[in-house]
């Protein structure tokens, strides 16, 4: 009788584990998701905005299409990459998009007058404000992958991880060309 008080007390232990190692994986991957999804909020706004950016800069500068180009391609495989709901193909896109403002940034720092216009000076802090929104929410987004896929491979929830099939996230991770060291020339 003593015996089987235990071994019940010992399946219900195993049983209130399980359910809450589950239940905290849950948790995490809809944290997960919640993060990504406070990413794609900014990166809306922003994908959003550059339509007027490159107009107010294309008005000043209308010799450097070659930019203009990279950024409309850009923000067009964005949308793309949005629509296809996958997540590494979306951070490559939004990496290059991320470039090509670069690159904007870079030619617009030839106009002068340009610098003047009240309406880029207000784009240009707007995107200044998304950017490091962006950077904040992929932080966050960073944090709460490395948390989830910690979860999902460490002893003993590692077992309820593959049971269920928790899957790794991806972390947002910045292009290799993206970590070289700018060239500045004078």
């Amino acid at each position: 009788m003593v015996v089987g008080i235990i071994i019940a007390v010992i399946v219900v232990l195993i049983v209130l584990w399980a359910v809450s190692a589950y239940n905290g994986l849950v948790t995490l991957r809809n944290r997960v998701k919640n993060g990504w999804a406070q990413i794609d909020v900014q990166l809306k706004q922003r994908t959003d905005l550059i339509p007027n950016l490159v107009e107010t800069v294309k008005g000043y500068a209308a010799h450097e299409s070659q930019v203009f180009t990279q950024v409309t391609q850009a923000r067009a495989g964005v949308v793309q990459a949005a629509q296809s709901g996958d997540v590494a193909q979306r951070i490559a896109a939004e990496n290059q998009l991320s470039r090509a403002l670069v690159n904007l940034q870079a030619v617009s720092e030839n106009y002068p007058q340009l610098q003047a216009n009240t309406n880029f000076m207000d784009l240009q802090n707007q995107l200044k404000s998304l950017e490091e929104k962006i950077a904040y929410a992929r932080q966050f987004y960073n944090d709460v992958v490395q948390k989830y896929n910690t979860q999902t491979e460490v002893v003993p929830t590692n077992i309820i991880a593959g049971l269920f099939h928790f899957e790794q996230a991806p972390y947002f991770q910045v292009d290799e060309a993206d970590r070289q060291v700018p060239q500045v020339t004078f």
